[in-house]
């Protein structure tokens, strides 16, 4: 079945908190969503968010950021007053996430204080070992101000190898953590299924690579190419393309695949088999990676210099296959890609994606893939097309001559929609039309503003949900 979605982060939504979360404004969301026949709420990546507020380079592949976690659903369950709940002081269409964190941080001690560490906690953090983990790393980067794990005193950095010393002084400050998680498991559970009850299934995104300065990196040293010190050989990015003259060094460890073939893709299986349990359909950014992959000396200060290597993705896949054989991958396969990356695409029978503001001129085959007008990395479609050439301007407005809709927003959403593709997903600020404001991310610049964007109130989506409903039904989508 044709369908319609919405690309909408969860730390976009509006919140009284200063950032969306699991709360009353995303039931409303998923409401507003059932009501106008979009079927499918696509997110980023929940994992705790870090350098950068980037949710590509997160504290851990299997945690939740507790920011996300509801005061709504805190104070629903007793764990805090209704007069404790306070609304952040900042209400802007920004996120603060140096003056929003430590502000929600300080609720979430608050309710854990009250918090009874009853058989459901234990048997969450029983069944999953990577709580624990994730925990004490958060701890013990606390205890030493917040550094990179390689820059740590040596008998924190070293604990991971070698169990050195007695953390049970630290048990506190570890169980807090750990409660962080389990609410934010259980907030996210009941947010996702009151979304199945309501028609909504939920993509969600994972990162092809992890974090430097990680839990998965800091218990998992060995599954990554990294020198003695723990700092890494060699970094990933990828070389000097459309968005950067000078490539985009990401400084993400690269995998020792050597290693982890030897011990039949455990990290990979686990992490894959763990995000499709989150979400009922999973993105893999940067797939081509599963194929070939730029790795980048890390001494080098850019992306030009690198060399592309060969990764055995028939084998990981196979392998997660054999774990997952039900399981949805959408591929993040845009860029300059070889064939072979289509080739492994297809072997699984993944969707593919198409992104209009970059294909709009060219003749694809679209039945195996989902369709976007742009991505989160995109600008809106808005602000690319009033920086384009006259000529290019021309060009779109001859292929959107059919749509008698009055915005180029609007008529490129019609365009997307009016497409074979069995899914079309719109990103929210493409939506509501927005200009450069509305961008979500710049790659290859740091900080803010990137990640930063919110929605300051529901209302402001009415006239354009509706309009998109409208389209929906014209185009048979519902």
């Amino acid at each position: 079945m044709r369908s319609a979605g919405i690309l909408m982060p969860v730390s976009a939504l509006p919140g009284k908190q200063g950032v969306g979360d699991f709360g009353q404004e995303a039931y409303r969301l998923v409401d507003r969503l059932s009501r106008n026949d979009i079927k499918v709420w696509q997110i980023l990546p929940l994992n705790p968010l870090a350098y950068g507020n980037s949710p590509y380079q997160p504290y851990s592949s299997f945690a939740g950021d507790e920011l996300y976690i509801s005061t709504d659903g805190l104070v629903k369950d007793g764990l805090l007053k209704k007069s404790e709940a306070k609304t952040f002081r900042l209400q802007t269409s920004k996120v603060n996430y140096e003056q929003v964190r430590p502000f929600k941080t300080d609720l979430l001690k608050k309710a854990f204080a009250r918090f009874d560490f009853g058989e459901d906690y234990r048997t969450f953090i029983d069944d999953n070992p990577w709580v624990r983990q994730y925990a004490v790393f958060r701890v013990f980067k606390a205890q030493n101000d917040g550094k990179e794990w390689v820059l740590w005193e040596d008998e924190y950095k070293d604990y991971a190898v070698k169990k050195n010393f007695n953390i049970e002084v630290f048990e506190k400050d570890i169980q807090f953590w750990c409660f962080t998680q389990y609410e934010f498991m259980k907030q996210w559970n009941a947010l996702k299924d009151y979304a199945h009850e309501k028609g909504i299934s939920i993509i969600g995104d994972m990162p092809f690579y992890v974090g430097l300065d990680s839990a998965d990196v800091w218990w998992n040293q060995e599954s990554f190419l990294l020198e003695e010190d723990g700092t890494p050989s060699f970094v990933a990015g990828v070389p000097p393309d459309y968005f950067s003259e000078f490539g985009q060094r990401w400084g993400n460890p690269i995998y020792d695949w050597a290693y982890l073939e030897d011990h039949d893709f455990d990290f990979w299986i686990k992490r894959l088999t763990y995000a499709c349990e989150l979400y009922d359909m999973v993105r893999i950014d940067h797939f081509r990676a599963f194929d070939t992959f730029w790795q980048v000396p890390a001494e080098e200060p850019t992306a030009i210099i690198g060399t592309w290597e060969e990764a055995p993705g028939y084998k990981v896949l196979d392998r997660f296959f054999e774990e997952m054989p039900d399981a949805k991958i959408l591929a993040e396969d845009l860029g300059d890609l070889r064939p072979e990356v289509y080739e492994l695409r297809d072997h699984y029978h993944f969707k593919g994606m198409f992104v209009w503001m970059f294909h709009h001129n060219t003749d694809m085959d679209m039945s195996n893939v989902v369709v976007y007008t742009g991505t989160h990395d995109n600008d809106t479609i808005e602000s690319w097309y009033k920086e384009l050439h006259r000529e290019q301007k021309e060009t779109v407005k001859e292929i959107l001559a059919p749509y008698k809709e009055g915005s180029i927003h609007r008529k490129a959403i019609h365009a997307c929609l009016d497409s074979e593709s069995e899914l079309v997903i719109i990103p929210m600020w493409d939506l509501l039309g927005l200009g450069r404001k509305g961008r979500f991310n710049t790659p290859g610049t740091i900080g803010y503003p990137n990640w930063s964007w919110k929605l300051s109130s529901m209302k402001l989506m009415t006239k354009d949900i509706q309009f998109y409903r409208r389209l929906i039904k014209k185009t048979g989508r519902a």
